[in-house]
């Protein structure tokens, strides 16, 4: 008489067992100077130039850790206004740098030095390269456990978000965040920033014609 066979299952772990998944929160205004003010009283003057620059250009990582020395510096001055092309699009997008951005990238370009062709936040390991998109989020999980939120929440694309955010809720112009962020489509835009019905209603209760 055969002995019956056992099956063996195999259990696969989900690739996103225990891990939070969905779009990451952007930051309040009020955090943005908790964070600043973490990075400054460590004397992180490179840390505080990246933040900065990734909260006003609203850069995917993989273009803010690309970013040039002459993308943002002219005659020897931080430009108000810059332009990169971006990696996933291959499309030009065109940002504003505001006075507490081009202090903090001035003060620490005069440290860092280099030419107009060198990257803005070369690699510790290679100097010629960049940082890695993996280290940037890695120092975006310090920044923000270092003013006690939570890292699970809170991401790179955080920082890509928190002002196209603010905008948002402040202008309800979602054809400016369209164009700000760079997105081919206004559907895009609607999906990044989350926005769902109660927004729009919200929106709309605050106009008045």
């Amino acid at each position: 008489m055969e002995t019956p066979k056992t099956e063996h299952t195999t259990k696969r772990l989900v690739w996103n067992a225990g891990r939070m998944v969905g779009a990451k929160r952007a930051l309040k205004p009020k955090q943005i100077w908790e964070i600043r003010f973490f990075l400054n009283q460590r004397r992180r003057l490179r840390d505080r130039a990246l933040f900065d620059l990734a909260i006003d250009s609203k850069l995917r990582g993989c273009d803010l850790v690309q970013t040039k020395i002459g993308d943002i510096v002219s005659g020897g001055q931080i430009r108000t206004r810059a332009i990169v092309t971006q990696q996933k699009t291959g499309r030009p997008v065109q940002f504003e740098l505001l006075p507490d951005a081009r202090c903090s990238l001035l003060a620490w370009l005069d440290r860092r030095g280099g030419t107009v062709d060198d990257y803005v936040f070369p690699s510790r390991v290679d100097q010629k390269g960049h940082l890695s998109t993996r280290q940037y989020a890695r120092l975006v999980d310090e920044w923000v456990t270092g003013v006690g939120l939570m890292r699970s929440e809170y991401g790179t694309h955080s920082l890509r978000r928190t002002k196209a955010s603010i905008i948002y809720r402040a202008t309800g112009n979602l054809r400016a965040v369209q164009i700000l962020l760079g997105h081919s489509k206004i559907e895009n835009t609607v999906r990044y920033l989350g926005i769902d019905v109660e927004d729009a209603l919200a929106l709309a209760e605050n106009t008045e014609i």
